[in-house]
């Protein structure tokens, strides 16, 4: 006599939406670079079906998995002809439009990233979600052990910059905000998210430390100069957005960042 075994999970993400699975998804759609990268680091590279074009690491790999567009710009025709089992989104990153388009045909969970413990919580649930627990425990595992390792390594109130045209900076209630914190340094940005600010605010701040973005403006050694014409005698310093903003994988070598490049720079 045939046994038939039924599969039913339920998830919740991180902004409450319900997930009902008949099986554990073997066809991904990623639409945010650091959970495309952390999908792969828990060894599910041959389940990722599609990612966004930004999803750039691990480059070797990801450079044959098909892209469905920008993180604001979903290609639909090319999602459904991936068949995906689910669909792996944030709610910052990307669009809602677009994302109640895909809720609409496809099993869609999103994450809603605003510290270290919610970058945590993500790992954990993709362990469950994708059947890489053991992994995920690990990964979490070292990331936690290594971040507890540069808290409160550095100090001073720092103005980090993400945007130009108009200057736009990493305020409260943001990623960003709680790893400075994380640090030890004050991010004197009081107001919510990312506003934008004139170049006279930059003057008011009186921040001891600047850090330029790499993303998602790309800023580079020209711009030093444009800002230090403003806020003369302050350090200023390019860092790698990625080690700031990214809350996958990524954490684990953000962490040694913070130990290593972030502590030389700050000391020159």
């Amino acid at each position: 006599m045939a046994v038939l075994l039924f599969f039913m999970a339920i998830y919740i993400d991180q902004i409450g939406n319900k997930i009902d699975l008949q099986s554990t998804p073997l066809r991904i759609v990623s639409l945010v670079p650091s959970q495309t990268e952390l999908l792969i680091d828990l060894g599910l590279a041959d389940k990722v079906v599609g990612r966004t074009k930004f999803c750039i690491h691990p480059a070797e790999t990801v450079k044959s998995i098909p892209v469905i567009g920008g993180t604001k710009s979903f290609h639909f025709e090319e999602i459904e002809r991936l068949k995906p089992d689910i669909i792996i989104g944030n709610k910052e990153e990307n669009y809602q439009d677009g994302i109640e388009a895909l809720q609409d045909k496809y099993p869609v969970w999103l994450s809603d990233i605003f510290n270290l413990e919610d970058s945590l919580q993500m790992i954990s649930d993709f362990g469950k979600m994708f059947n890489v627990k053991d992994r995920a425990n690990t990964l979490v595992s070292q990331i936690s052990e290594e971040w507890e390792s540069i808290r409160d390594s550095f100090q001073g109130r720092v103005l980090y910059m993400i945007w130009r045209k108009p200057y736009m900076v990493a305020g409260k209630n943001t990623f960003i905000d709680s790893v400075l914190d994380h640090l030890g340094f004050e991010n004197i940005v009081l107001q919510q998210r990312y506003p934008e600010i004139d170049e006279y605010i930059i003057k008011e701040y009186k921040p001891s430390h600047v850090f330029l973005s790499s993303e998602p403006f790309p800023f580079s050694t020209k711009h030093i100069d444009e800002i230090a014409g403003m806020i003369p005698g302050v350090q200023i310093s390019l860092v790698d957005g990625e080690m700031f903003s990214w809350y996958g994988s990524r954490l684990v070598e953000a962490a040694k960042y913070f130990k290593g490049h972030l502590k030389d720079l700050l000391s020159s």
